[in-house]
């Protein structure tokens, strides 16, 4: 459940954690939380911005409409 703040717990293995704590050390990260809300925002705005492309490029619909083509589809 969100707090007021506008923020959420999420659990990660202990492990998981400790791994973080030594990753982080000496970065400008304060904390393990504000470590992996980075690396989840980096994570959901290349699979948002993968998602927002076109699945194929111009080039490619042309080499497909001329496939189709020359197999008799169109």
């Amino acid at each position: 459940m969100a707090s007021e703040k506008g923020y959420t717990t999420v659990s990660i293995p202990v492990t998981l954690h400790r791994r973080i704590r030594k990753i982080i050390e000496g970065t400008g990260f304060t904390s393990v939380s504000s470590f992996v809300t980075y690396v989840l925002r980096e994570v959901v705005a290349a699979y948002e911005e993968e998602k927002a492309k076109e699945p194929f490029t111009e080039e490619e619909k042309k080499a497909i409409i001329e496939k189709l083509k020359s197999l008799g589809y169109l």
